[in-house]
């Protein structure tokens, strides 16, 4: 199946615990990105973009889960608190 005619976008918001997390896919003529957008108390706190695989847009197309997408993205890590 061709790629170069497909468009995608995805959203998702979690809130964990007193921050927010935005996960967006864009996918423009079969080229896109992923994003991690980190908002703590109503500031953006930063973002992580980085281009999508070409396998991965296939799998998207699809309709497949990919797990793990966006662990290269800075949204699995914690901070510990200061004392």
């Amino acid at each position: 199946m061709d790629t170069s005619k497909f468009n995608y976008t995805s959203n998702e918001t979690k809130q964990i615990g007193g921050a927010k997390v935005v996960r967006k896919v864009s996918i423009r003529n079969g080229k896109g990105y992923k994003s991690v957008t980190k908002y703590r108390r109503g500031k953006k706190l930063g973002t992580v973009k980085k281009g999508l695989h070409t396998s991965h847009v296939h799998l998207i197309q699809f309709g497949k889960f990919i797990p793990g997408l966006f662990s290269d993205c800075g949204c699995n890590s914690k901070t510990r608190k200061k004392k």
